[in-house]
Protein backbone atom coordinates (compact mmCIF):
# COMPACT_ATOMS: atom_id res chain seq x y z
CA UNK A 1 0.00 0.00 0.00
CA UNK A 2 1.18 3.53 -0.76
CA UNK A 3 2.60 5.49 2.16
CA UNK A 4 0.62 8.45 3.44
CA UNK A 5 3.35 10.89 2.36
CA UNK A 6 2.73 9.93 -1.29
CA UNK A 7 -1.06 10.19 -1.19
CA UNK A 8 -2.79 13.12 -2.93
CA UNK A 9 -3.48 15.98 -0.54
CA UNK A 10 -6.83 16.75 -2.18
CA UNK A 11 -7.98 13.54 -3.87
CA UNK A 12 -11.16 14.87 -5.48
CA UNK A 13 -9.02 17.38 -7.38
CA UNK A 14 -6.51 14.85 -8.76
CA UNK A 15 -6.59 14.98 -12.57
CA UNK A 16 -8.86 18.04 -12.22
CA UNK A 17 -11.90 15.83 -11.58
CA UNK A 18 -13.85 18.43 -9.61
CA UNK A 19 -13.07 21.20 -12.10
CA UNK A 20 -14.09 19.09 -15.09
CA UNK A 21 -17.26 17.83 -13.42
CA UNK A 22 -18.22 21.40 -12.49
CA UNK A 23 -17.59 22.49 -16.09
CA UNK A 24 -19.75 19.62 -17.37
CA UNK A 25 -22.57 20.62 -15.00
CA UNK A 26 -22.29 24.30 -15.96
CA UNK A 27 -22.39 23.49 -19.69
CA UNK A 28 -25.36 21.17 -19.21
CA UNK A 29 -27.23 23.78 -17.16
CA UNK A 30 -26.55 26.44 -19.80
CA UNK A 31 -28.47 24.33 -22.28
CA UNK A 32 -31.26 23.43 -19.86
CA UNK A 33 -31.66 27.03 -18.66
CA UNK A 34 -32.01 28.17 -22.25
CA UNK A 35 -34.69 25.51 -22.80
CA UNK A 36 -36.64 26.56 -19.70
CA UNK A 37 -36.42 30.24 -20.66
CA UNK A 38 -37.67 29.43 -24.18
CA UNK A 39 -40.68 27.55 -22.81
CA UNK A 40 -41.67 30.43 -20.52
CA UNK A 41 -40.01 33.38 -18.75
CA UNK A 42 -41.87 32.20 -15.64
CA UNK A 43 -39.42 29.27 -15.51
CA UNK A 44 -36.37 31.49 -15.05
CA UNK A 45 -36.57 31.29 -11.21
CA UNK A 46 -36.66 27.49 -11.49
CA UNK A 47 -33.62 27.46 -13.78
CA UNK A 48 -31.75 29.81 -11.42
CA UNK A 49 -32.61 27.69 -8.37
CA UNK A 50 -31.39 24.48 -10.01
CA UNK A 51 -28.21 26.13 -11.25
CA UNK A 52 -27.47 27.50 -7.78
CA UNK A 53 -28.22 24.16 -6.13
CA UNK A 54 -25.95 22.27 -8.50
CA UNK A 55 -23.04 24.67 -8.78
CA UNK A 56 -22.82 26.30 -5.33
CA UNK A 57 -21.16 23.71 -3.12
CA UNK A 58 -21.11 19.94 -3.06
CA UNK A 59 -18.07 17.72 -2.54
CA UNK A 60 -18.44 15.87 -5.89
CA UNK A 61 -17.62 12.64 -4.08
CA UNK A 62 -19.84 10.42 -6.24
CA UNK A 63 -18.44 11.74 -9.54
CA UNK A 64 -14.93 11.28 -8.14
CA UNK A 65 -15.56 7.61 -7.34
CA UNK A 66 -17.13 7.13 -10.78
CA UNK A 67 -14.10 8.68 -12.46
CA UNK A 68 -11.60 6.60 -10.47
CA UNK A 69 -13.63 3.46 -11.17
CA UNK A 70 -13.10 4.34 -14.82
CA UNK A 71 -9.38 4.82 -14.30
CA UNK A 72 -9.14 1.61 -12.23
CA UNK A 73 -10.49 -0.28 -15.24
CA UNK A 74 -7.97 1.27 -17.61
CA UNK A 75 -9.96 4.27 -18.81
CA UNK A 76 -7.87 7.15 -20.12
CA UNK A 77 -7.12 10.20 -17.98
CA UNK A 78 -9.16 13.27 -18.77
CA UNK A 79 -11.83 13.31 -21.45
CA UNK A 80 -15.12 15.13 -21.72
CA UNK A 81 -17.18 11.95 -21.97
CA UNK A 82 -16.29 10.48 -18.59
CA UNK A 83 -16.65 13.94 -16.98
CA UNK A 84 -20.21 14.15 -18.35
CA UNK A 85 -21.09 10.62 -17.21
CA UNK A 86 -19.68 11.29 -13.74
CA UNK A 87 -21.50 14.63 -13.56
CA UNK A 88 -24.79 12.78 -14.15
CA UNK A 89 -24.36 11.29 -10.67
CA UNK A 90 -24.36 14.79 -9.24
CA UNK A 91 -27.75 15.40 -10.85
CA UNK A 92 -29.03 12.24 -9.16
CA UNK A 93 -27.60 13.44 -5.85
CA UNK A 94 -29.23 16.84 -6.28
CA UNK A 95 -32.60 15.23 -7.02
CA UNK A 96 -32.36 13.09 -3.89
CA UNK A 97 -31.38 16.07 -1.74
CA UNK A 98 -34.23 18.29 -2.99
CA UNK A 99 -36.74 15.58 -2.12
CA UNK A 100 -34.97 14.61 1.11
CA UNK A 101 -35.01 18.20 2.39
CA UNK A 102 -38.72 18.44 1.67
CA UNK A 103 -39.53 15.16 3.45
CA UNK A 104 -37.34 16.15 6.41
CA UNK A 105 -38.72 19.72 6.50
CA UNK A 106 -35.12 21.00 6.36
CA UNK A 107 -34.69 24.75 6.19
CA UNK A 108 -31.17 24.76 4.80
CA UNK A 109 -28.79 22.83 2.57
CA UNK A 110 -25.08 23.67 2.33
CA UNK A 111 -25.72 26.79 4.37
CA UNK A 112 -28.39 28.11 1.95
CA UNK A 113 -32.20 27.83 1.94
CA UNK A 114 -33.43 24.42 0.82
CA UNK A 115 -35.32 24.41 -2.49
CA UNK A 116 -38.81 24.24 -0.99
CA UNK A 117 -37.99 27.09 1.38
CA UNK A 118 -36.58 29.12 -1.53
CA UNK A 119 -39.87 28.81 -3.42
CA UNK A 120 -41.90 29.55 -0.31
CA UNK A 121 -39.92 32.81 -0.08
CA UNK A 122 -40.53 33.52 -3.78
CA UNK A 123 -44.28 33.06 -3.22
CA UNK A 124 -44.23 35.36 -0.18
CA UNK A 125 -42.06 38.06 -1.76
CA UNK A 126 -44.12 38.06 -4.96
CA UNK A 127 -47.37 38.56 -3.05
CA UNK A 128 -48.99 35.55 -4.72
CA UNK A 129 -52.27 34.10 -3.48
CA UNK A 130 -52.74 30.66 -1.96
CA UNK A 131 -50.71 28.53 0.44
CA UNK A 132 -47.02 29.35 0.09
CA UNK A 133 -45.89 26.17 1.87
CA UNK A 134 -47.89 24.03 -0.53
CA UNK A 135 -46.42 25.97 -3.44
CA UNK A 136 -42.87 25.46 -2.14
CA UNK A 137 -43.47 21.73 -1.64
CA UNK A 138 -44.98 21.35 -5.11
CA UNK A 139 -42.08 23.18 -6.71
CA UNK A 140 -39.55 20.99 -4.88
CA UNK A 141 -41.27 17.76 -5.96
CA UNK A 142 -41.36 18.83 -9.60
CA UNK A 143 -37.82 20.22 -9.71
CA UNK A 144 -36.44 17.14 -7.95
CA UNK A 145 -38.19 15.01 -10.58
CA UNK A 146 -36.71 17.18 -13.32
CA UNK A 147 -33.21 16.64 -11.96
CA UNK A 148 -33.83 12.88 -11.98
CA UNK A 149 -34.85 13.05 -15.64
CA UNK A 150 -31.81 15.17 -16.45
CA UNK A 151 -29.38 12.73 -14.82
CA UNK A 152 -30.50 10.08 -17.30
CA UNK A 153 -30.22 12.54 -20.18
CA UNK A 154 -26.67 13.61 -19.33
CA UNK A 155 -25.54 10.01 -18.77
CA UNK A 156 -26.94 8.75 -22.08
CA UNK A 157 -25.57 11.75 -23.99
CA UNK A 158 -22.17 11.77 -22.29
CA UNK A 159 -20.31 11.24 -25.54
CA UNK A 160 -18.78 7.93 -24.49
CA UNK A 161 -18.97 4.80 -26.65
CA UNK A 162 -22.69 3.90 -26.82
CA UNK A 163 -21.87 0.21 -26.25
CA UNK A 164 -20.03 1.08 -23.02
CA UNK A 165 -22.91 3.30 -21.87
CA UNK A 166 -25.33 0.44 -22.59
CA UNK A 167 -23.14 -1.94 -20.56
CA UNK A 168 -23.11 0.42 -17.56
CA UNK A 169 -26.77 1.44 -17.76
CA UNK A 170 -28.22 -1.53 -15.79
CA UNK A 171 -26.04 -0.70 -12.77
CA UNK A 172 -26.83 3.01 -13.20
CA UNK A 173 -30.55 2.16 -13.17
CA UNK A 174 -30.18 -0.24 -10.23
CA UNK A 175 -28.42 2.51 -8.25
CA UNK A 176 -31.36 4.85 -8.79
CA UNK A 177 -33.87 2.19 -7.78
CA UNK A 178 -31.87 1.35 -4.66
CA UNK A 179 -31.66 4.92 -3.44
CA UNK A 180 -35.39 5.53 -3.92
CA UNK A 181 -36.32 2.34 -2.06
CA UNK A 182 -33.81 3.13 0.69
CA UNK A 183 -35.42 6.56 1.01
CA UNK A 184 -38.87 4.95 1.27
CA UNK A 185 -37.70 2.62 4.02
CA UNK A 186 -36.26 5.65 5.83
CA UNK A 187 -39.65 7.38 5.66
CA UNK A 188 -41.40 4.19 6.78
CA UNK A 189 -39.34 3.54 9.92
CA UNK A 190 -40.54 6.49 12.08
CA UNK A 191 -44.19 5.67 11.45
CA UNK A 192 -44.19 1.86 11.37
CA UNK A 193 -41.00 0.71 13.10
CA UNK A 194 -40.64 -0.18 16.75
CA UNK A 195 -37.37 1.23 18.07
CA UNK A 196 -37.41 -1.23 20.97
CA UNK A 197 -37.66 -4.45 18.95
CA UNK A 198 -34.78 -6.68 17.90
CA UNK A 199 -35.14 -5.74 14.23
CA UNK A 200 -34.51 -2.00 14.69
CA UNK A 201 -30.74 -2.26 14.20
CA UNK A 202 -31.08 -4.43 11.10
CA UNK A 203 -33.67 -2.10 9.58
CA UNK A 204 -31.36 0.85 10.22
CA UNK A 205 -28.53 -1.02 8.45
CA UNK A 206 -30.78 -1.75 5.48
CA UNK A 207 -31.67 1.93 5.13
CA UNK A 208 -28.01 2.83 5.46
CA UNK A 209 -27.00 0.42 2.67
CA UNK A 210 -29.63 1.40 0.14
CA UNK A 211 -30.23 5.07 0.86
CA UNK A 212 -26.55 5.97 1.01
CA UNK A 213 -23.77 3.37 1.01
CA UNK A 214 -24.44 1.79 -2.35
CA UNK A 215 -25.22 4.94 -4.31
CA UNK A 216 -22.48 7.03 -2.75
CA UNK A 217 -19.52 4.76 -3.45
CA UNK A 218 -20.16 1.18 -4.56
CA UNK A 219 -22.37 1.86 -7.59
CA UNK A 220 -20.48 4.96 -8.84
CA UNK A 221 -17.26 2.92 -8.81
CA UNK A 222 -18.90 0.09 -10.70
CA UNK A 223 -20.57 2.40 -13.22
CA UNK A 224 -17.24 4.08 -13.96
CA UNK A 225 -15.49 0.73 -14.34
CA UNK A 226 -18.17 -0.62 -16.69
CA UNK A 227 -17.91 2.51 -18.83
CA UNK A 228 -14.24 1.61 -19.30
CA UNK A 229 -15.04 -2.00 -20.22
CA UNK A 230 -14.38 -3.73 -16.87
CA UNK A 231 -15.11 -7.41 -16.51
CA UNK A 232 -17.04 -9.11 -13.69
CA UNK A 233 -13.96 -9.74 -11.52
CA UNK A 234 -13.02 -6.07 -11.28
CA UNK A 235 -16.64 -4.95 -10.87
CA UNK A 236 -17.02 -7.38 -7.95
CA UNK A 237 -13.71 -6.30 -6.41
CA UNK A 238 -14.69 -2.63 -6.57
CA UNK A 239 -17.98 -3.55 -4.87
CA UNK A 240 -16.08 -5.30 -2.07
CA UNK A 241 -14.10 -2.09 -1.57
CA UNK A 242 -16.98 0.32 -2.08
CA UNK A 243 -19.85 -1.10 -0.01
CA UNK A 244 -18.14 -1.17 3.42
CA UNK A 245 -16.60 2.20 2.63
CA UNK A 246 -20.03 3.60 1.76
CA UNK A 247 -21.39 2.29 5.04
CA UNK A 248 -18.51 3.88 6.94
CA UNK A 249 -19.14 7.16 5.07
CA UNK A 250 -22.79 7.20 6.12
CA UNK A 251 -22.00 6.31 9.72
CA UNK A 252 -19.63 9.27 9.82
CA UNK A 253 -22.42 11.39 8.34
CA UNK A 254 -24.79 10.16 11.06
CA UNK A 255 -22.34 11.28 13.74
CA UNK A 256 -22.03 14.67 12.05
CA UNK A 257 -25.82 14.91 11.83
CA UNK A 258 -26.06 14.84 15.64
CA UNK A 259 -22.73 16.25 16.83
CA UNK A 260 -21.45 18.12 13.78
CA UNK A 261 -20.28 21.71 13.56
CA UNK A 262 -22.70 23.71 11.36
CA UNK A 263 -19.68 25.32 9.70
CA UNK A 264 -18.71 21.84 8.45
CA UNK A 265 -22.15 20.36 7.75
CA UNK A 266 -23.98 23.43 6.43
CA UNK A 267 -26.92 22.51 8.70
CA UNK A 268 -27.92 23.48 12.25
CA UNK A 269 -26.34 21.49 15.09
CA UNK A 270 -28.30 18.33 15.87
CA UNK A 271 -30.37 18.61 12.70
CA UNK A 272 -30.86 14.83 12.44
CA UNK A 273 -32.60 14.93 15.82
CA UNK A 274 -34.96 17.66 14.64
CA UNK A 275 -35.69 15.67 11.48
CA UNK A 276 -36.32 12.47 13.46
CA UNK A 277 -33.81 10.34 11.55
CA UNK A 278 -33.74 6.74 12.83
CA UNK A 279 -30.10 6.12 12.06
CA UNK A 280 -27.92 3.27 13.29
CA UNK A 281 -26.47 5.74 15.82
CA UNK A 282 -29.96 6.39 17.22
CA UNK A 283 -30.84 2.68 17.14
CA UNK A 284 -27.74 1.88 19.21
CA UNK A 285 -28.62 4.68 21.64
CA UNK A 286 -32.17 3.36 22.08
CA UNK A 287 -30.86 -0.10 22.92
CA UNK A 288 -28.21 1.14 25.38
CA UNK A 289 -30.05 3.85 27.33
CA UNK A 290 -32.07 3.18 30.49
CA UNK A 291 -35.69 2.46 29.57
CA UNK A 292 -37.04 5.85 30.64
CA UNK A 293 -34.37 7.74 28.68
CA UNK A 294 -34.88 5.54 25.61
CA UNK A 295 -38.64 6.19 25.73
CA UNK A 296 -38.00 9.94 26.00
CA UNK A 297 -35.59 9.93 23.06
CA UNK A 298 -38.05 7.87 21.02
CA UNK A 299 -40.97 10.17 21.83
CA UNK A 300 -39.19 13.46 21.19
CA UNK A 301 -37.11 12.53 18.16
CA UNK A 302 -38.39 14.64 15.26
CA UNK A 303 -41.09 16.36 17.33
CA UNK A 304 -42.36 19.50 15.54
CA UNK A 305 -41.96 21.62 18.69
CA UNK A 306 -38.40 20.50 19.47
CA UNK A 307 -36.57 23.56 20.84
CA UNK A 308 -32.81 24.15 20.82
CA UNK A 309 -32.53 23.31 24.52
CA UNK A 310 -34.23 19.96 24.00
CA UNK A 311 -32.04 19.19 20.98
CA UNK A 312 -29.06 19.67 23.28
CA UNK A 313 -30.69 17.37 25.86
CA UNK A 314 -31.24 14.63 23.26
CA UNK A 315 -27.68 15.01 22.03
CA UNK A 316 -26.56 14.46 25.62
CA UNK A 317 -28.62 11.27 25.86
CA UNK A 318 -27.10 9.90 22.66
CA UNK A 319 -23.61 10.80 23.88
CA UNK A 320 -24.13 9.13 27.28
CA UNK A 321 -25.54 5.98 25.73
CA UNK A 322 -22.15 4.97 24.35
CA UNK A 323 -23.59 4.78 20.83
CA UNK A 324 -21.01 7.18 19.32
CA UNK A 325 -18.20 4.90 20.48
CA UNK A 326 -19.97 1.86 18.98
CA UNK A 327 -20.35 3.69 15.68
CA UNK A 328 -16.71 4.78 15.67
CA UNK A 329 -15.69 1.18 16.29
CA UNK A 330 -17.86 0.03 13.39
CA UNK A 331 -16.35 2.67 11.10
CA UNK A 332 -12.89 1.36 11.93
CA UNK A 333 -13.96 -2.24 11.21
CA UNK A 334 -15.54 -1.29 7.91
CA UNK A 335 -12.49 0.70 6.86
CA UNK A 336 -10.33 -2.36 7.54
CA UNK A 337 -12.56 -4.50 5.29
CA UNK A 338 -12.64 -1.86 2.58
CA UNK A 339 -8.90 -1.22 2.46
CA UNK A 340 -8.12 -4.95 2.45
CA UNK A 341 -10.40 -5.35 -0.57
CA UNK A 342 -8.72 -2.41 -2.30
CA UNK A 343 -5.27 -3.88 -1.70
CA UNK A 344 -6.35 -7.16 -3.34
CA UNK A 345 -8.34 -5.65 -6.22
CA UNK A 346 -6.96 -6.32 -9.75
CA UNK A 347 -6.81 -2.68 -10.85
CA UNK A 348 -5.49 -1.79 -14.30
CA UNK A 349 -3.82 1.39 -13.04
CA UNK A 350 -1.87 1.62 -9.77
CA UNK A 351 -2.41 5.36 -9.59
CA UNK A 352 -6.11 4.62 -9.20
CA UNK A 353 -5.34 2.51 -6.13
CA UNK A 354 -3.45 5.43 -4.57
CA UNK A 355 -6.22 7.92 -5.23
CA UNK A 356 -8.99 5.55 -4.10
CA UNK A 357 -7.16 5.11 -0.80
CA UNK A 358 -7.03 8.88 -0.38
CA UNK A 359 -10.72 9.19 -1.31
CA UNK A 360 -11.56 6.53 1.28
CA UNK A 361 -9.86 8.55 3.98
CA UNK A 362 -11.47 11.81 2.82
CA UNK A 363 -14.92 10.19 2.91
CA UNK A 364 -14.65 8.82 6.43
CA UNK A 365 -12.20 10.96 8.40
CA UNK A 366 -14.21 14.17 8.68
CA UNK A 367 -14.15 16.67 11.52
CA UNK A 368 -16.99 17.36 13.91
Amino acid sequence: MTSSSNRPANPIDVEDVRTRVNAALAAFMDGQSALLGKISPQLVPAADALRDFLLDGGKRLRPAFCYWGWRAAGGAAGGEGIANAAAALELLQASALVHDDLMDRSDTRRGLPSVHRRFEALHRDSGWRGDREQYGASAAVLLGDLLLIWCDELFLRSGLDPAAVLAAKPVFDLMRTEVMLGQYLDVLEPVAGDSADEGALERARTVLHYKSAKYTIERPLQVGALLAGAGPELVEALGAFGLPLGEAFQLRDDLLGVFGDPAVTGKPAGDDLREGKRTLLVAHAMRSLPQADARHLDARLGAPDLAAEEVAELRGLVARSGAPELVEQRIEELMGQSLAALAAAPLADERARTVLLALAEAATVRKY
